[in-house]
C-alpha cells in the first residue's frame, strides 16, 4: 500500500521511495488547485518509484495523467528525478527557479569529458590523494564521461520566481528564496489558515531546507565556466533566519515528517554550523588541505568507512565551511602551497 499522509485542507504527501539511500523516500507533496492538482518535487527517476508515486496519487483521489503542474523545490535527482515522466503522461509544467534551471541546462549540454575534467582538477587542488582520483582518470580515459553527473532531467518550462505569488487557481503559494544546499533552492510558503487552526502564518513546503532532524548538505555550487567565488553556507544561514521570521504554523519537509516549530528548528541549524565552524578554526592552527580537513570532521561515521562518492561530498562540504571562515576574516590561504592549504587568523 502506498504510504500517504492526508494534512487536510488539500495538501497531501506521498513518500516515493530512493533507491539504495539511507533516507529512505522523498515527500512528494500533492497540492489540490482549481485547475487540478499539482506536484511539489517528483521523486527519484527509478520504476519502483514511478508506481509509489501512481499508486500515491491514486489514494489521493487523483491520478498522474490529472496533474496540472510540478514545481521544483531544487534541482537533485531525488526531487527533479520523474519531472519528465510526469510531464510525458500528463502534459504538466514544471516550474524551478532560475539558478536551478541553469544547473539542469548546463548539465543537459555540458561536452562529454567536461565534468570529469573539472571534477579532477577541482579535487587535485583541494589534496585529494591519488587513490581518489585514480577511478576519475580511468572513466575519463574509458570515455565514460558522459555517465556523470548522472541523468538528464527535465528542462523546467516555467520560472519560480522570489517573493511572487504562484500562478495556482484558488491557492496562495508564494515563493522564497532559500539559497544553501543549492543556489536555487526554494522554499514554498501556503499563506491560508492552516486546517486545524494551528496559530502561525500558514505552512511551508521546506524541501531540503528545513528538516526535523537532519543538516542538509551544504557544499560548494560547481559550474566549470564560472571562477565566481561563491558563499552558499554564508547563504544557507541567512536563508535559515529568513524562513524564521516567516512564523509558519507548520513545516512540510520533503523528507522525514512533518514538524511544527520552524524558527527553533532554523535555530538550532545556526548554532550547528557555528559550533562547527568555530571546531574547524581550531583544527586550523596547522595548516590543512580541505581534503585534510574532511578527514578530521565529525561526520556520521568515521572516515573510513564513508564511501567513495561520499568522500567527494564531504570535501565540498568542508570547502564551503572554508569559505565562510575566510570570507569572515578567521582563515586565510597559506600563499604559495600546493594542493592549497588553509590556516586560521
Amino acid at each position: 500500500m502506498p504510504h500517504v499522509i492526508d494534512h487536510r485542507g488539500g495538501v497531501w504527501s506521498i513518500a516515493v521511495p530512493i533507491p539504495d539511500n539511507p533516507l529512505g523516500h522523498t515527500l512528494v507533496h500533492v497540492l489540490e488547485t482549481d485547475r487540478g492538482p499539482v506536484l511539489i518535487d517528483t521523486g527519484w527517476d527509478d520504476p519502483d518509484s514511478w508506481e509509489a508515486l501512481a499508486a500515491g496519487l491514486t489514494a489521493c483521489g487523483t491520478g498522474i495523467a490529472e496533474l496540472h503542474g510540478v514545481l521544483v523545490t531544487h534541482h537533485h535527482p531525488d526531487h527533479h528525478g520523474l519531472s519528465a515522466r510526469v510531464r510525458e503522461a500528463s502534459g504538466a509544467w514544471i516550474a524551478m527557479h532560475a539558478a536551478d534551471t541553469e544547473v539542469v541546462r548546463r548539465t543537459r549540454e555540458a561536452e562529454p569529458g567536461v565534468w570529469l575534467t573539472y571534477l579532477i582538477g577541482k579535487l587535485a587542488a583541494a589534496g585529494a590523494p591519488e587513490e581518489h582520483l585514480a577511478p576519475l582518470h580511468a572513466a575519463r580515459a574509458a570515455g565514460h564521461a558522459d555517465a556523470l553527473p548522472g541523468n538528464r532531467p527535465a528542462l523546467p518550462d516555467r520560472e519560480i520566481v522570489p517573493g511572487e505569488l504562484l500562478d495556482l487557481a484558488g491557492r496562495r503559494l508564494r515563493a522564497v528564496w532559500t539559497p544553501g544546499h543549492t543556489p536555487g533552492h526554494v522554499c514554498l510558503h501556503l499563506e491560508e489558515a492552516h486546517p486545524a487552526a494551528r496559530p502561525g502564518n500558514g505552512r511551508l513546503f521546506s524541501g531540503d531546507h528545513l528538516l526535523p532532524g537532519i543538516s542538509p548538505h551544504v557544499g560548494l555550487y560547481e559550474d566549470p565556466d564560472d571562477a565566481t567565488v561563491t558563499d552558499p553556507l554564508g547563504d544557507y544561514l541567512d536563508s535559515l533566519e529568513r524562513i524564521a521570521r516567516l512564523g509558519v504554523a507548520e513545516v512540510l519537509p520533503a523528507h522525514q515528517h512533518a514538524f511544527t516549530g520552524a524558527a527553533e528548528r532554523a535555530a538550532e541549524l545556526i548554532a550547528h554550523h557555528e559550533e562547527r565552524l568555530a571546531g574547524l578554526r581550531a583544527l586550523l592552527a596547522a595548516p590543512l588541505t580541505p581534503w585534510q580537513l574532511a578527514e578530521t570532521m565529525t561526520w556520521n561515521r568515521p572516515w573510513e568507512e564513508i564511501p567513495y562518492g561520499s568522500r567527494t561530498i564531504a570535501v565540498s562540504e568542508a570547502e564551503a565551511h572554508l569559505r565562510r571562515l575566510v570570507k569572515r576574516g578567521l582563515a586565510e590561504p597559506v600563499p604559495g602551497s600546493e594542493p592549497v592549504t588553509y590556516r586560521a587568523v
